[in-house]
């Protein structure tokens, strides 16, 4: 009987199928996903929030009950400084209730059958992350001096830990429940101003013109990380390369020591921007970006929505995946740090280098990613021996002056050398010595011996008589 009642319900589920558009158009509204075990076993903390909930994902759990109080205390500045009464907001999210259920993954059972209990937690929420980020950067008087979130003392010590829990995953608000309390609140839709005012709480000194529709925090701090301002004048395109232009090992560089010995310079790029990584002429230009203690979290979770949300991009794993190969150890930090490349607020060159090393663990690189282009420049650069050659006479003698000077030295020493020996043999060559005529190299005749005279003709006198012994 169990059987024949599965194959019912199979045959009724068959009949009520959604056609593909239908389908398309469902997944498209998924923008909140919950993290697989396997990826949550490789950093279990980077994915659970610490302080606060906000959604279904973690509503109720017990280490974060303290703050539904402050939820609800909000709200009610929210209502006062905005005169308008609750059952409006209330209705206006009534009205999207099926769009916000279905922008989760994976929804439980207990949210998708319960509308005034999903709702009352939207309207919580959505207001306690609006005083949050306003609170944050303008100064409320109906907030008291001593309030344990709001005032100065809540900014400096409990609002890191809310801008960490707010950029989590699992953590995050469709963005259209803070639209709808906005409109209500002005009675009228305000472009961009949600977005600013999200890069303004999660990244201080971000500035971004426009950004067009977002999902949610998490979204909207990814885009800001990416984002490049339109040059005025045409930008030239890179080519995209196909998998067929990329050799196999192209997409593994060596790490940021060996590039420097192989002559490759490191310099600032203009933009903060993640994707404004070029290479040109020998010189490889990046980012300038913080390490702190909050960035392995929101690493890992940006690099998580863009594994789950098809369409997102991979921007910021290809990004990651770039610096891994270029960061093996502590010497490697120090030389970006050098360079201007990255600054490190976390602590040691060593726990940095560690923490990029972690971060792309279990990630692939797309092939269709831009920085495919990189890799095969700056690999085609390292590859070529004279470079490395270069660079090795660069490293030796151009760094001490006394190496420097001792080099021109014996540079001096070798060109006098050379005009020493140039100025003897030139003489010889332009100017030889004249061949003798040939009368006067013939030999000379030998002249006969003079006759000898005859003993009859000379007299010779008789030799001395020797003296007697005495």
């Amino acid at each position: 009987m169990a059987g024949m009642k599965w194959v019912i319900e199979v045959k009724e589920k068959l009949e009520h199928m959604a056609d593909a558009e239908t389908e398309i158009s469902q997944w498209n509204q998924r923008s909140i996903y919950k993290v697989p075990a396997c990826v949550i076993d490789l950093n279990k903390k980077a994915y659970r929030p610490q302080i606060v909930s906000f959604g279904p994902y973690h509503h109720g759990e017990a280490h974060l009950q303290p703050m539904e109080e402050h939820k609800q205390r909000a709200l009610l500045h929210f209502l006062k400084r905005s005169g308008k009464p609750l059952q409006s907001f209330v209705n206006s999210l009534q009205e999207v209730e099926k769009d916000l259920k279905n922008t989760y993954d994976l929804l439980d059972l207990k949210w998708q059958n319960d509308t005034g209990e999903f709702l009352q937690m939207m309207l919580l929420d959505g207001c306690f992350m609006l005083e949050i980020m306003r609170t944050s950067t303008h100064s409320y008087e109906d907030y008291v001096h001593n309030d344990p979130i709001f005032s100065s003392h809540g900014k400096l010590y409990i609002m890191p830990y809310i801008r960490r829990d707010m950029l989590m995953l699992e953590n995050q608000l469709p963005m259209l429940v803070l639209e709808k309390l906005v409109a209500v609140e002005t009675d009228d839709t305000k472009d961009e101003y949600l977005n600013k005012l999200i890069i303004k709480f999660c990244s201080p000194g971000t500035h971004v013109s426009t950004m067009g529709k977002c999902l949610h925090v998490l979204d909207v701090y990814r885009k800001s990380l990416i984002h490049q301002e339109e040059p005025r004048k045409k930008k030239r395109h890179h080519r995209r390369l196909r998998s067929s232009d990329v050799d196999g090992d192209d997409h593994i560089l060596p790490t940021a020591t060996e590039l420097h010995e192989a002559g490759i310079r490191f310099r600032r790029s203009h933009s903060r921007s993640l994707k404004d990584i070029t290479f040109k002429n020998g010189v490889l230009k990046l980012p300038l970006v913080v390490i702190d203690d909050a960035a392995e979290s929101m690493f890992l979770n940006l690099m998580a929505f863009e594994r789950f949300h098809i369409g997102a991009g991979n921007e910021i794993t290809s990004y990651i995946f770039f610096m891994d190969n270029l960061i093996d150890n502590e010497k490697d930090v120090a030389l970006l740090q050098s360079s201007g490349i990255i600054q490190n607020v976390m602590g040691s060159d060593k726990a940095l280098a560690k923490l990029f090393n972690s971060l792309s663990n279990d990630i692939t690189l797309d092939p269709e990613s831009n920085l495919n282009v990189v890799h095969k420049q700056v690999n085609k650069y390292w590859k070529k021996p004279w470079n490395a050659w270069r660079a090795n006479l660069m490293h030796t003698y151009f760094t001490n002056p006394w190496a420097i000077l001792s080099l021109i030295a014996a540079v001096f020493l070798f060109a006098l050398t050379i005009i020493q020996t140039v100025y003897t043999v030139y003489p010889y060559y332009h100017n030889p010595p004249a061949p003798e005529s040939p009368v006067a190299a013939a030999p000379r005749p030998s002249l006969p011996p003079p006759p000898m005279a005859s003993h009859s003709h000379r007299h010779y006198p008789p030799p001395p008589m020797a003296s007697p012994h005495r």
